[in-house]
């Protein structure tokens, strides 16, 4: 517990000393790089299968540091493996330029149901679940879901299913992310209250 509120502490004062990072890398270099991407993710970053997620206006630093985590095998996706497997730094940072300076876009249809899940999701987004120790998930992504760089990816614009499915992913341990915590906090999450999130999440601006 130590452990987590040190690391809560060191997010919050990173995201009051800066609020913009600059990426590594060559934006138009990322952006001539990018055609491959653009299949799954979109032309613009804005992906139209619900399951891949909207790389545009992300984090500087965190597509990148995917990138390197799927070429190391530390995160597991085939496809993603694959496409990491023939990048250098230099190509991965320079695609982490060209995606964080596109803008994000909301690109998720919400439903009556999700809307009202969306309205539980906020309180746990926004005060946590306290039965289970779990701190407000805008402690490390920021009351709009923007984000801070290069751990904490922004969260809103996303697609809910995409949302969903890698919560999903860290509660079963298929996915430890940053230090494990979103581990931790996913595996004290029911599922139903993943998706509660997710949907809440989705909708951020």
């Amino acid at each position: 517990m130590l452990k987590k509120l040190l690391i809560l502490s060191s997010v919050l004062l990173a995201s009051m000393v800066s609020s913009t990072v600059l990426a590594m890398g060559d934006a138009e270099a990322g952006k001539q790089k990018s055609a491959t991407c653009a299949a799954c993710h979109g032309a613009q970053g804005i992906s139209a299968i619900p399951m891949n997620p909207n790389l545009a206006g992300q984090v500087p630093g965190y597509i990148s540091a995917q990138l390197a985590d799927y070429k190391a095998g530390v995160r597991k996706n085939a496809i993603m493996q694959g496409q990491a497997a023939i990048l250098s730094q230099e190509d991965m940072d320079d695609l982490d330029a060209y995606y964080a300076g596109l803008p994000a876009k909301i690109s998720s249809v919400l439903s009556e149901e999700d809307i009202a899940m969306a309205a539980i999701g906020e309180k746990i987004y926004r005060g946590g679940y306290a039965e289970r120790g779990i701190s407000a998930c805008m402690s490390c992504h920021g009351p709009s879901g923007h984000g801070i760089p290069k751990n904490y990816p922004r969260v809103s614009a996303q697609h809910k299913e995409y949302l969903e499915q890698q919560l999903l992913a860290y509660k079963k341990g298929e996915r430890m992310g940053y230090n494990d915590i979103m581990y931790d906090i996913a595996f004290g999450l029911t599922e139903l209250q993943i998706k509660q999130l997710s949907a809440y999440m989705a909708g951020l601006k």
